[in-house]
Parts: C-alpha cells; sequence; structure tokens
C-alpha cells in the first residue's frame, strides 16, 4: 500500500492510532502509580506528536482528505477530554474547569458544522494553536503529578520539580486561552451569520 494515497494514507492511520490510544489511555489512569502516570504521559506525548505529524505529512504530500478533515480534530478531542475527565477522579483538575472545556468544544463545533453546512468558512485563530499547544504541556505535568529530581535519568540534588505545579500552571493558562478563543470563534460566527 502507497502510504501516500488511498483513504488510508499515513496521516490518517497516525490519525487513527491516535483515537486508539484513548483507551489503553483510560485504562492506564485507573491506577494512580507513579509508573502509571509516565506510561499515560508518555503515550499522550506519542499521541501529541503525531496530531503534528499528521497536519504535516498530509500538507507536504498533499493528501488532505475529507476523512482526515473530520478525523483529525475528532481524535485531538477525544485524547484531550478522555485524559482531563480520567484526571477528576485523580484530583489533579477541578472538575468545573474540564465541564467548562468540555463545553466549549461543543458548542465550538456544533458552530462549525452550522457554518460548514452554510458554506461559510470562518479561520481559525492563532488563539487555537497556543491553547492545545499549553494544553498538551499542561496534560503531560498532571500525567507526571508527582515531584522528580532527576534530570535525564541522572539524579540531582539540585533539581527538584514537582509535576504537579508545572501541569495545573499550564492547564490555566490553557483554561484562559480555551474561553478565549471560544469567545472570539463566537463574535466571529456572529458576525459572518449576521451579514
Amino acid at each position: 500500500m502507497n502510504p501516500r494515497s488511498g483513504l488510508l494514507n499515513l496521516p490518517n492511520i497516525l490519525t487513527l492510532g491516535r483515537i486508539a490510544a484513548v483507551p489503553a489511555l483510560v485504562v492506564i489512569l485507573f491506577n494512580d502509580s507513579r509508573t502509571a502516570g509516565f506510561w499515560a504521559a508518555a503515550l499522550f506525548s506519542i499521541a501529541a506528536i503525531t496530531d503534528w505529524l499528521d497536519g504535516y505529512l498530509a500538507r507536504k504530500w498533499q493528501i488532505v482528505t475529507v476523512l482526515g478533515k473530520f478525523l483529525d480534530p475528532l481524535a485531538d478531542k477525544l485524547i484531550v477530554m478522555g485524559a482531563l475527565i480520567m484526571l477528576i477522579p485523580l484530583d489533579r483538575v477541578p472538575a468545573w474547569a474540564v465541564f467548562v472545556i468540555l463545553a466549549r468544544e461543543m458548542v465550538i463545533t456544533g458552530l462549525r458544522s452550522i457554518a460548514s453546512a452554510e458554506g461559510i468558512v470562518i479561520a481559525a485563530s492563532d488563539l487555537g494553536k497556543y491553547k492545545t499547544i499549553f494544553q498538551m504541556v499542561a496534560i503531560i505535568g498532571l500525567l507526571l503529578h508527582y515531584d522528580y529530581d532527576w534530570f535525564f535519568g541522572i539524579q540531582h540534588p539540585w533539581v527538584h520539580v514537582n509535576m504537579h505545579n508545572v501541569g495545573i500552571f499550564f492547564f490555566y493558562v490553557s483554561f484562559i486561552l480555551t474561553v478565549w478563543s471560544g469567545v472570539d470563534y463566537l463574535l466571529k460566527f456572529f458576525k459572518v451569520i449576521a451579514k
């Protein structure tokens, strides 16, 4: 099979792999141990890399497909929301904030569907890209959660990082960007619809 052709081209396979990673991530997070957190963070990091890689390859090889356009944002939302929802019972993120993020994603997805059905294209702002980057970093930090006093596998007495604090900092930055980009999209949507 040519990795550059057909519906099951390499970018779409990478996207499907990201979707397949969601149940594995959920199962790992039923365990609250440091080891489980490490493997969950590793799996999530690989998914985040494939998120960038599938888009890069699709553009480079000029094989942007309708299936890819549908699956890519779906995969992103599933892996992010799966991780955040599983972090709630572990008491690593506030449930209310996850609810706001989930509600924002549902509203914006619905509005994009309406706009698309009407033949309207509303360009995504850079806010959404920054939101995604901060969100990915936040989730990796929250999955690692525990204190770490090593650097590249070597223990150092002067290196001490609480990954939960790192994760929660980036989480609130991403939360602000999530709300901000959501409001920005709503304003653009209603401005276009009003014309």
